[in-house]
């Protein structure tokens, strides 16, 4: 999984349609692509690899990082 952040509405869309277009000329095919057009937070799936570009706030907002963090260990338990 790879998460990024765009500046802008406007760079997340420019960030994403040049991923895809460097996926197809490379020839890995064409990814599933979802959110795109509202530009907040686009999800590319490769197969092997799921992209997340986000808008600042969006990702500030959502913190999927810390839902895939490995949990900490202090002392014998869990947190």
């Amino acid at each position: 999984m790879v998460v990024a952040s765009g500046r802008s509405t406007r760079h997340v869309v420019a960030i994403c349609e040049h991923l895809i277009s460097d996926l197809k000329d490379e020839g890995l095919g064409s990814p599933r692509v979802e959110g795109l057009d509202a530009g907040d937070w686009v999800l590319i799936d490769t197969g092997d690899v799921i992209v997340h570009v986000f808008r600042p706030e969006i990702r500030e907002f959502y913190n999927i990082e810390k839902m895939w963090a490995a949990p900490e260990i202090e002392e014998g338990k869990l947190h």
